[in-house]
Parts: structure tokens; C-alpha cells; sequence
């Protein structure tokens, strides 16, 4: 028998949760407070994802960066692939909120999305 513990992120509580785990199956989840827990601890012991955040360069742009998120989770084992991905674009000003900078990033099938606007120099 395995046990996990976790601190929830699917709220503002924050509660320690315990996941009991025997054969790879998820046996019981102790410590939430809502559904959403529940659903988080389940998914974090058998396929964890993330949200990445980071920057990309911008030419031509009032700033040498934008920033920029995945919009969506990806697979956790994926993270430094994308980061890595993310090193090598470079986009043109103008750049506005949730402009497409990449697709399928590190073939997840998740793209790159702008974070913020930037204008032209």
C-alpha cells in the first residue's frame, strides 16, 4: 500500500489530503473539504499537469519580452521540453492578449498564448 500526501490547489483552503493507493488503483482520498479536491488528488497521483508561464522575445516590440502561458494544462513530464521549446520563439510587435504564439508546443497539442499586450517601438 501507498500513501501520497498532497496540499490542494483546486481552492484557496489548501487542505493536506492523503491518497491511499494499492496496486496503482486509488483506494480513498481523506482530508478535502470540497469535490474539487477529491477530483485534483485523484489527478495528481495518476496523471499530473501544469500550467506553464514564461516569456517569449519580442522584436520590433516597446519591450524585449512578452509574457505567456500554456492555455491549457500540459502533462508534467512535458514542462522542461516546453521550456525549452519557448527559448527559441521569437514574435513580432504588435502582440496582443491571447495572440497564438506557438501551437502544439513540445507536442502536447496545447498552444502558447501572449499574457500581455505589447505595441510596436
Amino acid at each position: 500500500m501507498e500513501i501520497r500526501e498532497l496540499t490542494c490547489i483546486g481552492c484557496p483552503m489548501g487542505c493536506q489530503m492523503r491518497v491511499t493507493m494499492e496496486a496503482g488503483e486509488i483506494r480513498q482520498v481523506e482530508g478535502n473539504t470540497c469535490k474539487r479536491g477529491d477530483a485534483y488528488a485523484r489527478k495528481e497521483v495518476t496523471n499530473p499537469t501544469r500550467i506553464v508561464t514564461s516569456t517569449v522575445r519580442v522584436t520590433g516590440g516597446e519591450l524585449p519580452v512578452v509574457s505567456v502561458k500554456t492555455a491549457s494544462d500540459i502533462p508534467k513530464e512535458k514542462i522542461r521540453a516546453c521550456v525549452l521549446a519557448l527559448k527559441s520563439i521569437r514574435v513580432a510587435a504588435p502582440v496582443s492578449i491571447g495572440d497564438v504564439v506557438a501551437e502544439n508546443v513540445a507536442g502536447t497539442g496545447v498552444s502558447i498564448v501572449a499574457t500581455r499586450n505589447v505595441k510596436t517601438a
